[in-house]
């Protein structure tokens, strides 16, 4: 059985992907921004009989993201897995810290947590960050803070960002852990699809099946620094070097001043 710390598990895929991990008797350390929604979320996954531990952070704030990884360092010598499932796409505050909301927690916060617990995680281990089908080229004055993007542009954006700065991250790190990128299937059932969308959308299972694969199966077991995408079922070819060093350099300038 596995360690697995899971971002933003209160609701939605994140919560989903806890309850099918809980079910399987993996050992649980679940993310949310909410206390009293985490003491819950931890509270029905132990009746499964799974050991589960709780981890309060706002991600848009980078000081409590980096608070969170000296705990969790402390804590356990061993993190097997960790998903950066948590994320922003409409919301009333747009600026974190001099960021948009979206770069901060969708980008930063997920890059700054697998760096930073890359000691006690294994290399046989896996790190999986949550991207979308909804990306566009990122503009660095953007990712930076300088320049506004609307919702969707904002969204988009960070979530390229991210699967560049994983190819980086794998590339840099060939022997493990293995770092993936996923987009979880299009329009699923969550609250950000309702509230973003308009829409119920789709089965919240083709996402909480395709997480729990990346983060276990030894299928994606050669899949490092690569961006998976499960509307098409496929591993997406990698992205161009050029692109990938311009935007994974900034965002490592970033993670340098935290």
């Amino acid at each position: 059985m596995k360690t697995i710390l899971i971002t933003g598990a209160t609701q939605g895929l994140g919560r989903a992907t806890a309850q099918a991990l809980a079910e399987q008797g993996h050992t649980l350390i679940v993310h949310g921004r909410d206390a009293a929604k985490l003491d819950q979320t931890a509270a029905a996954l132990r009746r499964t009989g799974a050991t589960v531990t709780t981890q309060q952070a706002d991600l848009s704030d980078l000081a409590q993201v980096a608070a969170m990884a000296d705990r969790l360092l402390a804590d356990h010598q061993r993190i097997d897995v960790l998903i950066n499932n948590a994320g922003v796409f409409r919301t009333a505050q747009t600026r974190a810290g001099g960021l948009d909301v979206r770069f901060a927690v969708n980008t930063v916060a997920s890059a700054l947590l697998a760096q930073r617990l890359l000691p006690v995680i294994p290399r046989t281990g896996r790190i999986v960050h949550l991207s979308s089908a909804a990306q566009a080229r990122v503009d660095i004055d953007a990712l930076e803070g300088r320049r506004p993007l609307d919702h969707m542009e904002a969204y988009a954006q960070s979530k390229l960002a991210i699967t560049l700065w994983n190819q980086a991250f794998g590339d840099a790190h060939p022997d493990g852990p293995v770092s993936l990128a996923v987009n979880p299937a299009s329009l699923l059932a969550t609250r950000m699809v309702r509230e973003g969308f308009g829409t119920s959308g789709n089965d919240l299972n083709i996402g909480v099946d395709i997480l729990v694969r990346a983060a276990l199966s030894d299928e994606f077991a050669d899949t490092t620094g690569r961006y998976y995408d499960n509307d098409a079922c496929r591993l997406a070819p990698r992205y161009r070097e050029t692109e990938v060093a311009s935007v994974a350099a900034r965002i490592d300038t970033l993670l340098a001043d935290l």
